[in-house]
């Protein structure tokens, strides 16, 4: 599972580097972003093509991004907590593809601060696919059988986050304040996760983007008016909401 997320990293870092700039994935040949050379296969073999080449590219000496190890190792860990909680399960197929999807947003946001509409696509293909597949055999993290469940969780977590898109457009008059990318990429979300979930992944996903942006300010490596890109705190929180959100939900019932 560790070998096959490490080769998964690889293709979302093609994903990550290829997206922003139009290309097509599945199609364009592979190439060297810093002077356009075809790559070989010993070029990709993820990590270990990292260390052997010293950190830089074989063809042309630049220096590869360390992102491209993080990417495969993001990839890689994600997918072996996955299996060590799931085994090999349709739920393991299930929330890989999900996170497969969102380490894309994560990076892309951090990169470019946009989560762009073919992964919010690629997400929506995959949560149809699982609504439709739940009609015959529910989903334990629904937490009920109800067939609505997943449908009520895409419309109200990216509704409670366009209403706080909209206060926060109105309280400092900029468009700004929130993307559309972070509002749509919680449909998929909502489909994967069913509305409990979605929600506490939606809160969580609040309070550390909050919590980091009190810190960068008081810090004094941002101004109160700066933005941070808010992707990857929503990709945190729903890996988090993924292994342990019904445990976290138990707990706090049990504090009240």
């Amino acid at each position: 599972v560790f070998v096959f997320g490490l080769l998964t990293g690889s293709f979302l870092n093609e994903c990550i580097s290829r997206i922003p700039q139009g290309e097509s994935v599945v199609w364009s040949a592979l190439h060297c972003r810093c002077c356009g050379a075809r790559l070989k296969l010993s070029d990709i073999v993820p990590v270990l093509s990292y260390t052997f080449f010293r950190t830089r590219s074989r063809c042309c000496k630049e220096r590869i991004p360390v992102r491209y190890l993080l990417v495969d190792l993001t990839a890689a860990i994600t997918f072996l907590l996955l299996f060590m909680k799931y085994r090999m399960t349709i739920d393991f197929v299930v929330y890989a593809y999900l996170m497969s999807v969102l380490i894309v947003v994560a990076y892309i946001d951090i990169d470019h601060r946009i989560i762009p509409d073919e992964l919010v696509a690629a997400g929506l293909v995959g949560g149809i696919v699982l609504f439709l597949y739940n009609l015959f055999k529910t989903m334990d993290i629904y937490g009920d059988s109800k067939w609505w469940n997943p449908l009520l969780g895409a419309v109200s977590s990216s509704g409670i986050l366009f209403l706080i898109a909209l206060v926060s457009s109105l309280i400092y008059k900029s468009d700004d304040a929130m993307g559309m990318g972070d509002i749509k990429i919680f449909v998929p979300i909502g489909l994967f996760l069913g509305w409990r979930i979605c929600l506490l992944a939606l809160i969580l996903s609040i309070i550390a983007g909050g919590f980091c942006g009190v810190f960068l300010i008081a810090s004094g490596k941002k101004r109160k008016r700066d933005t941070i890109p808010f992707g990857p705190f929503i990709v945190f929180s729903t890996f988090i909401a993924v292994m342990w959100g019904w445990d976290i939900i138990r707990w706090y019932i049990t504090r009240l």
